[in-house]
């Protein structure tokens, strides 16, 4: 006899393994884990993107003195949405807000260790949304 309880544990680690295999360590854990993930009440500024695919991201703002003090996402993405909108504002918070603006998809690309061509898309949607949410303030 199948133990069905045991099916979404099994599901789960399944996944999880597979993404293992494709993704770095660095992306796994954002995706695990995101950073900032979110939508902070009254924040100084807030964008709303959709990417190639479909994903929407958006990221919210606060800034003091020129500076990013706190920011966040949510996003309704994939793996690698998730990971991309966690490494973007975890590169932009205590930045400048000249230095954050500059946060390009290859940055983040390069924190996540990389990306396979066909999400790299993803990487591009929290880029630009940062971007706009800066452009904003």
């Amino acid at each position: 006899m199948y133990n069905f309880d045991l099916l979404p544990k099994k599901l789960q680690e399944q996944i999880i393994e597979q993404a293992r295999s494709q993704y770095s360590d660095t992306l796994v854990d954002h995706w695990l884990h995101p950073r900032h993930l979110g939508r902070l009440e009254d924040p100084d500024s807030h964008a709303r993107q959709s990417g190639s695919c479909g994903d929407a991201m958006e990221i919210f703002i606060r800034a003091k003195n020129d500076k990013i003090t706190e920011a966040s996402f949510w996003t309704d993405g994939c793996i690698t949405t998730i990971a991309s909108g966690s490494m973007a504002v975890e590169m932009a918070t205590g930045k400048s807000v000249e230095n954050a603006s500059t946060i390009s998809q290859a940055d983040i690309l390069e924190g996540l260790g990389g990306l396979p061509e066909e999400s790299q898309h993803c990487a591009l949607l929290a880029a630009n949304t940062l971007r706009v949410a800066i452009g904003q303030l």
